[in-house]
């Protein structure tokens, strides 16, 4: 209902309501001429034939016999009189049951329900907008990035070429334009200029054209591309691309770097100015079967668990949350404590790495780059894969469906100390999954999910890690729209700074329990410039102080309310 009087304004604004409401008009008038006419030949003939009505019923007998309701209870009696009955209901059937309703439709109706669709799916954006992200196409990345757009109050568009698609997309309460992301005017109209980001997510000669076209309208507004073939590289950075990334490629290794072998210690997930974010699984490691305060892991090296990863599953860790061979450590520290924390832990993994080849199904781009990344590493692999036409190696692939038991058998399944699931289907990965967790309970399975709401299945399937490539892409993105401010993970987790709440100023992180009201670590103090990884808990806060903290989108949306 919000929505009437704008399609009532734009509706009566129109050039071509103003032309059709004219010609509207005219055809009434001939209507109203025609029965007017009709109406006073009734009352001759009904004198020719000796017998007088009111104006009224002149009137009441034109409009029944026009219309073919021929009611009947008023006739003519001479042959003139019924001539003249038969032309006042043909041309009724013309003017009102065939010409009225078309002209309704065609001059009302019909840009009635254009003035509604324009305005759910505009072409323009409002003179005055600025600071917004302009996105060129829907996809699972576009729909993660839309949910942390929306949670950062940043104001958005995706641009669609098709009407109806705009209007399903704008039922679904996503804002869109319709346009073509190849025509500068479409940009003009979006006010790129203006904007904070353009995301070009298209195909690599599209994405080419998009950014060819937006440096026509502005050669400062930065604009993220992505790139499927390495040599698109080049080409879109010289068509005026800020940033392009491979995030096929992107996922694949990291999809490879969490596997035991590739990396024996902390995977660095992110850096916050001095301050290192890494991943660690526990499987295979002596803190298997340890609980934190077991581990002693801020005694002996100074690095902090700020969180563990449970089969996707994120929580904060106590002192008695229990380490398992499926947990992921979230490890925060400075590059020495994690240097400390390999020196001790990778030896022992090294030792205890199968020689067996890891197995990949999917040689897609992303098994691929997983492959590159398993090379590099000097780790044997092999891949499966159906299509023929991705085959580059023979002696690395094997042709086959990932799901024949024999296939699995010639690959490795009996022996590999991992596999690595990177099919573009969600579903496939799900069966795979289950079908890899029931022929090897010990494996370890890492899986690709191109849904975030797919990642819990898969969890539930039996991965050990799953990885999103829509929250990849997502996280990609957003960080380039507040860097330095925050810092966001795969499934929601995010690094960010909040300067210290007066309530919370002189008193200790322990007195203050940010931690167990908000679900909120504090990782690193800044106190004029000078950064204090993992600080002491008993040391006050300064009124200037400068808290990095860790958790999840919720935790962060609660102390923003709270604080």
């Amino acid at each position: 209902m919000k929505y009437i009087p704008a399609q009532v304004i734009y509706f009566i604004r129109s050039r071509t309501t103003k032309r059709n409401f004219k010609l509207l008009f005219k055809f009434f008038l001939a209507l109203t001429a025609i029965v007017t006419i009709y109406s006073v030949l009734f009352h001759f003939i009904m004198l020719f034939e000796d017998r007088n009505f009111s104006w009224v019923t002149g009137f009441y007998w034109t409009l029944t016999t026009m219309s073919t309701l021929g009611i009947g209870d008023i006739t003519f009696a001479s042959d003139l009189g019924r001539i003249f009955s038969m032309v006042v209901l043909i041309s009724g059937i013309l003017f009102l049951l065939i010409m009225l309703p078309f002209t309704f439709i065609q001059f009302f109706y019909a840009p009635w329900l254009e003035a509604q669709s324009r305005v759910r799916a505009p072409r323009e954006l409002p003179e005055n907008t600025t600071g917004h992200v302009i996105l060129t196409n829907f996809d699972p990345i576009t729909i993660n990035l839309v949910e942390k757009l929306n949670q950062y109050n940043y104001e958005y568009v995706i641009i669609v070429t098709d009407l109806h698609r705009a209007l399903e997309l704008y039922d679904l309460n996503y804002k869109v334009v319709v346009g073509d992301p190849g025509d500068p005017e479409t940009y003009r109209r979006l006010r790129t200029q203006n904007a904070a980001l353009v995301v070009a997510n298209n195909d690599d000669m599209m994405n080419t054209n998009i950014s060819f076209t937006i440096r026509e309208i502005s050669k400062k507004v930065p604009i993220v591309t992505n790139a499927d073939a390495d040599d698109s590289i080049d080409i879109l950075q010289l068509a005026g691309s800020t940033h392009v990334f491979q995030f096929m490629k992107m996922l694949g290794k990291s999809l490879a770097r969490r596997t035991l072998g590739v990396s024996m210690g902390a995977n660095v997930i992110g850096r916050f100015d001095q301050l290192l974010i890494a991943e660690a699984p526990a499987m295979r490691t002596p803190l298997e079967g340890k609980t934190i305060a077991e581990s002693k892991l801020r005694e002996t090296i100074g690095i902090t668990v700020v969180g563990i990863w449970e089969r996707g599953r994120f929580e904060i860790p106590h002192s008695q949350t229990r380490i398992n061979s499926t947990t992921v450590l979230l490890l925060a520290g400075s590059v020495e404590q994690l240097n400390k924390y390999d020196e001790i832990f990778c030896i022992y993994r090294i030792y205890h790495t199968a020689n067996a080849p890891v197995l990949i199904l999917g040689g897609g781009r992303v098994g691929r780059a997983a492959a590159e990344t398993l090379e590099e590493h000097q780790i044997d692999y092999q891949v499966v894969e159906k299509n023929s036409m991705h085959i580059e190696n023979k002696d690395k692939y094997i042709h086959g469906n990932a799901a024949d038991i024999n296939v699995l058998n010639r690959a490795g399944i009996r022996e590999a100390p991992t596999v690595i699931i990177t099919t573009h289907n969600d579903p496939m990965n799900i069966y795979l999954t289950i079908y890899c967790r029931r022929l090897r309970p010990d494996i370890q399975i890492i899986s690709r999910a191109n849904l975030d709401r797919n990642i819990s299945k898969l969890h539930g399937a039996g991965a050990d890690l799953v990885m999103s490539y829509a929250s990849m892409g997502a996280n990609t993105i957003i960080n380039l729209l507040k860097p330095g401010e925050i810092l966001m993970f795969e499934e929601g987790l995010n690094v960010f700074r909040a300067p210290v709440p007066s309530p919370l100023v002189g008193k200790s992180l322990a007195e203050n329990q940010i931690r167990k009201q908000t679900g909120c670590s504090v990782i690193a103090i800044s106190t004029q410039g000078e950064l204090n990884i993992n600080p002491d808990p008993s040391i006050p806060l300064g009124e200037n102080d400068e808290m990095i903290m860790i958790g999840t989108a919720d935790a962060e949306k609660r102390f923003i309310e709270n604080y």
